[in-house]
């Protein structure tokens, strides 16, 4: 199967999605197909690396593990039944501190921080979508980060609803909520992207 073949209107489930063994990646948001990205770009990477070290770095002699894509999230609703599971995500990190939701295929439940790296082609798909289903699935917070604008903003978790930081650019430190006693310096975190 292509991914051509596939019925872009049609509901999939990830008992389809593991079936798939196109090149393309995709993932599926409440059952509806959504291409990723081409490959990221260098300022996309740079970025990548850089908060997975600074978590990596955090995270040494503790539980919690942190991982890149491509590795799947998937999201139940229903049941954990893959037949049953229609949101599987590939966010650029995630951490996950309740190891038990891991397993060989990747995470079944919600990390307790995603975070998504921006794209010229994906904003819509990350600000709107992404961000219905982290809320809903119970993601403690929600990273965006923006390699165009060089921002960062952050979504918490409080009483099931999502509250947006304000826009935090190069003189700001983000303290974690969700990871305690973690910062990160804006400006060094975008520093020397290109």
């Amino acid at each position: 199967m292509e991914f051509a073949d596939l019925d872009l209107n049609k509901m999939y489930t990830y008992a389809d999605y593991f079936k798939w063994k196109f090149e393309d990646r995709v993932e599926l948001i409440r059952g509806k197909i959504f291409k990723m990205s081409p490959a990221p770009n260098l300022a996309h990477q740079r970025l990548s690396s850089r908060l997975h070290l600074e978590l990596g770095k955090y995270l040494e002699g503790k539980t919690c593990e942190v991982f890149t894509a491509p590795f799947d999230v998937r999201l139940p609703r229903k049941s954990k039944d893959d037949r049953d599971i229609i949101t599987v995500l590939q966010p650029d990190i995630c951490l996950v501190c309740n190891t038990s939701i891991l397993d060989s295929r990747g995470c079944l439940g919600a990390p307790d921080i995603t975070v998504e790296i921006l794209s010229p082609s994906n904003n819509v798909t990350e600000l709107k979508n992404k961000y219905e289903v982290y809320e809903e699935a119970g993601v403690k917070e929600y990273w965006v980060v923006s390699p165009q604008d060089k921002t960062f903003l952050v979504y918490t978790l409080k009483e099931g609803r999502y509250s947006a930081s304000r826009l935090m650019v190069a003189g700001d430190v983000f303290s974690s909520t969700a990871l305690e006693g973690f910062s990160l310096d804006i400006a060094e975190l975008f520093k020397t992207l290109d």
